[in-house]
C-alpha cells in the first residue's frame, strides 16, 4: 500500500535539495523533501556564490534576502589571496576584488554566504510556496517501474516506515548518495587525492587582518597547505587544511587521521603566523578532496543533482554553484512534463546537458587545486585553466532541447564578455525598461518560453501569440527596441543577441537560448510552431 503519493520526491535537504524545492514550488509542482539530518546546515560550508547562482535566486524572488543575510556574515567583495601565513607581508592576489571584471555581466554580484545563513532562507521560501519538508527522515529503499518510483522512508525518532509513490525522484543526498548506490551508478574521474579537515575556531584576528578586506586566504606555509575564511567580526573562522609536511619533508595528505585539539590549535597558529594568539577549537569536520562525476545523471525516473552527481575540491568555489545549476536545469523540465505541456523525453536532456558541463567544472576545480594548493599532483592530463567568468556564465549546453545553428564551434564555454545569443548559451544580461522601471532582460525569464525580437521583429511577436494559443504552451513575446515592450535605449539588443534588426530568439525557462533566427522568414508562425513542438518534444 502507498502511504503518500506525490509528483516528485526530493531526497536531501541541504543546499541543492532546498534549491530544487524552491524552484519546484515556484513552478507549482507539489513535492515532498526528506532529509536524514534534523535541520539545515550546522557547518558554514559553500561560502562563495557566483553570479549565475544569484541570477537563479533572483528569478525566485530571493536576491535581496540572500544579499541581506550575506552582509551579516562577511565583508563582501573582498580579495582572494595566497600567503605563507596571515601575518606575512608578501601577498599573491588571485582576485583583488571578488567581482573584479564581471560587474557589467549580470544584474547580480558574486557574494559570500555560508550554508548556515542561506539554507534557512531557502527552506522558508519553499515551505511558504507549498513545499512539504520532513527532516530527521531517512530513505530506506527505492524501486522503479514503468509508471513511477516507490520509496520507503522512515523517521529517525521512531514510528513506522512509510511508502511514497512519486512519478520522479531527485537525489540531492550528497557525495555518498544512497540513491546513487541503489541505482548502481558509478563515479568516474580522478577520485579522492587528500583526506582533509576543516577546523572551526575562535581567535582574535582583527590586528592581523587590519584594514584588508580578505574573502579567501590560501595558506602556503612550509608546514601546511590550506585556506582561511573569517567572520565579519574577525574573532572566528575556519581553516581548511589540505596537507601538512612532516619533519623529514614528506607531505601528508591524510590530515584527518590525527586531529586532537592540541594539533588543531598548532595548525591554526602556524597559519595565522602568531604563536601568542589564544585559539579555541570549536569543532573539526573531516572531508575528502576529490574530483569525480557520476557516469550518468539519470536512471529512468531518478535524477542525480549536486554532490550526488559530482564532487570537486573547493578551489574556485564551484561545487555548490554547480549543484544549484543542476536544480535549475531540472526543475523547469519536471514542471512542464508533469503539467502535460512537454513530453517525458524532455527529461532525457538533463543528463545530456549537465554531465558535460559538470565534468568540465570538476576538472577546472582540480586544475586550480594543483596550481594553488598542491603542485605535486599529476599535471600531464590537467585541463588548462579557463577564465572563471566563462565557467560561471558561459557554459554551452548541447541537447535535443537546444536547436543549434552553424555558429557552434564545439567549445565547452563561450566568453560572456562577448556574447552573441548562440543557442545553448545563457541569455546575456541587458538593461531595459519594463513598464517604466529599469530592469534586466533576464527578469522576463522563468515561468515559460520567451521570444525576444529585434526592433523590426513585430511579426515574430504576433506569430508567438498565435502559436502559444494553438499549442496551449507558455510562450510570451517581447520586442526589444527603443519603442518596444522592453525598452532598449542603447539599441544594444540586435548585436548582443545576434538577431540583427529583424531576427528573434526563443529563450527557455532557465534563461538558456534555445533557438535563434537572424533574419525575417516568410512564415514566422509556421517556423515558431515547429520550434516549440521540437522544444516540447510534441
Amino acid at each position: 500500500m502507498t502511504d503518500l503519493d506525490v509528483p516528485v520526491l526530493v531526497v536531501g535537504g541541504s543546499l541543492v535539495g532546498l534549491s530544487t524545492s524552491v524552484l519546484l514550488a515556484s513552478a507549482g509542482v507539489p513535492h515532498l523533501l526528506v532529509e536524514r539530518h534534523r535541520g539545515t546546515a550546522v557547518h558554514p560550508r559553500a561560502a562563495s556564490f557566483h553570479q549565475r547562482t544569484m541570477e537563479i535566486f533572483r528569478s525566485a524572488g530571493l536576491q535581496s534576502s540572500v544579499e541581506a543575510a550575506a552582509e551579516k556574515e562577511f565583508e563582501q567583495n573582498g580579495a582572494i589571496v595566497s600567503v605563507e601565513s596571515l601575518a606575512a607581508a608578501e601577498t599573491k592576489y588571485f582576485f583583488r576584488n571578488f567581482n573584479e571584471g564581471v560587474e557589467q555581466l549580470s544584474p547580480t554580484a558574486r557574494l559570500f554566504i555560508t550554508q548556515i545563513g542561506l539554507e534557512p532562507l531557502l527552506r522558508s521560501a519553499a515551505e511558504e510556496r507549498g513545499a512539504e519538508h520532513r527532516y530527521a527522515t531517512e530513505l530506506v529503499s527505492v524501486e522503479q517501474d514503468d509508471d513511477g518510483v516507490t520509496s520507503v522512508i522512515r523517521g529517525r525518532d521512531g514510528g513506522s516506515e512509510e511508502t511514497v509513490r512519486s512519478q520522479y525522484l531527485v537525489a540531492a543526498d550528497g557525495a555518498h548518495s544512497h540513491v546513487r548506490q541503489l541505482s548502481g551508478i558509478e563515479m568516474t574521474g580522478r577520485g579522492a587525492f587528500a583526506d582533509c579537515v576543516t577546523i572551526y575556531f575562535r581567535a582574535d584576528m582583527r590586528e592581523l587582518i587590519g584594514d584588508r578586506n580578505l574573502s579567501v586566504v590560501y595558506i602556503n606555509h612550509p608546514e601546511l597547505l590550506g585556506f582561511f575564511r573569517f567572520s565579519i567580526t574577525g574573532d572566528s573562522g575556519f581553516l581548511a587544511v589540505f596537507s601538512t609536511t612532516e619533519p623529514d619533508g614528506t607531505r601528508d595528505t591524510h590530515v584527518a587521521a590525527d586531529m586532537d585539539p592540541a594539533r588543531c590549535e598548532d595548525l591554526v597558529r602556524k597559519a595565522l603566523g602568531r604563536a601568542d594568539i589564544p585559539v579555541q577549537i570549536e569543532t573539526v569536520q573531516r572531508w575528502s578532496a576529490a574530483a569525480a562525476w557520476a557516469s550518468r545523471f539519470q536512471d529512468r525516473r531518478v535524477f542525480l543533482a549536486g554532490d550526488a552527481a559530482h564532487v570537486m575540491p573547493p578551489t574556485g568555489g564551484f561545487g555548490g554553484n554547480t549543484g544549484v545549476a543542476d536544480a535549475h536545469n531540472l526543475a523547469w523540465k519536471l514542471a512542464l512534463v508533469l503539467q502535460g505541456t512537454a513530453a517525458p523525453r524532455l527529461l532525457d536532456t538533463y543528463d545530456a546537458e549537465r554531465r558535460p558541463v559538470s565534468s568540465m567544472t570538476v576538472e577546472q576545480a582540480y586544475t586550480r587545486y594543483v596550481l594553488r594548493v598542491d603542485p605535486s599532483l599529476p599535471k600531464d592530463d590537467m585541463a588548462p585553466p579557463m577564465d572563471d567568468a566563462s565557467i560561471e556564465l558561459g557554459a554551452v549546453l548541447r541537447s535535443a532541447a537546444v536547436l543549434g545553428d552553424e555558429d557552434d564551434d564545439g567549445a565547452p564555454v563561450a566568453d560572456p564578455r562577448a556574447p552573441g545569443g548562440r543557442p545553448g548559451t545563457r541569455a546575456p544580461h541587458l538593461v531595459v525598461d519594463a513598464d517604466g522601471t529599469p530592469a534586466s532582460v533576464l527578469d522576463v525569464f522563468g515561468s515559460g518560453f520567451v521570444l525576444l525580437a529585434g526592433p523590426g521583429g513585430q511579426a515574430w511577436c504576433d506569430a508567438a501569440a498565435q502559436v502559444s494559443t494553438d499549442l496551449e504552451a507558455p510562450l510570451v513575446a517581447h520586442r526589444v527596441a527603443p519603442d518596444g515592450s522592453l525598452v532598449d535605449r542603447e539599441k544594444a539588443f540586435p548585436a548582443l543577441y545576434g538577431t540583427g534588426e529583424v531576427g528573434a530568439v526563443v529563450v527557455r525557462p532557465d534563461g538558456v537560448v534555445a533557438w535563434r533566427a537572424t533574419a525575417a522568414l516568410p512564415d514566422p508562425r509556421a517556423q515558431l510552431d515547429r520550434v516549440l513542438r521540437r522544444l516540447l518534444f510534441r
